[in-house]
């Protein structure tokens, strides 16, 4: 499964998801992402390649010993990795493609800010009625 950057500079490739996909709520990847949260899955280093643009990677250390990678051309968030673990964190929104999974946990809701709703809002399979 294939998965890349907003502006098509960077490609890498999974041959599997190996954690459960989530959500986290934490404030670093709230800030990193510009969400509310950001969807992730495990992804083994032997099942992850780059495939295209490594050139054009940028790297930020947001907390001690975790680099968040991302495209320097378009500031995609891609990767996150802490290197003495044996995974990746792919951020599952640059797949290209359907992972076949649903998200079953959300993470660090201690971090929710009080603008975040779940419930009761309307909901538009575009743009709203009007627009």
């Amino acid at each position: 499964m294939k998965g890349s950057c907003l502006c098509g500079a960077v490609v890498y490739e999974i041959d599997s998801i190996d954690r459960p996909i989530g959500h986290c709520h934490c404030q670093t990847c709230r800030k990193a992402h510009s969400a509310a949260f950001a969807t992730t899955a495990g992804v083994l280093r032997e099942h992850f390649r780059w495939l295209q643009g490594q050139d054009r990677l940028s790297s930020y250390e947001s907390s001690p010993g975790k680099k968040r990678h991302f495209c320097s051309v378009c500031g995609s968030q891609l990767v996150a990795e802490r290197e003495a673990q044996p995974f990746m964190i792919v951020r599952v929104a640059t797949l290209d493609e359907d992972p076949g999974m649903l998200p079953v946990q959300h993470i660090w809701t201690s971090h929710d800010v009080p603008w975040l709703a779940y419930d009761d809002l309307p909901a538009y399979p575009e743009w709203q009625p009007g627009r």
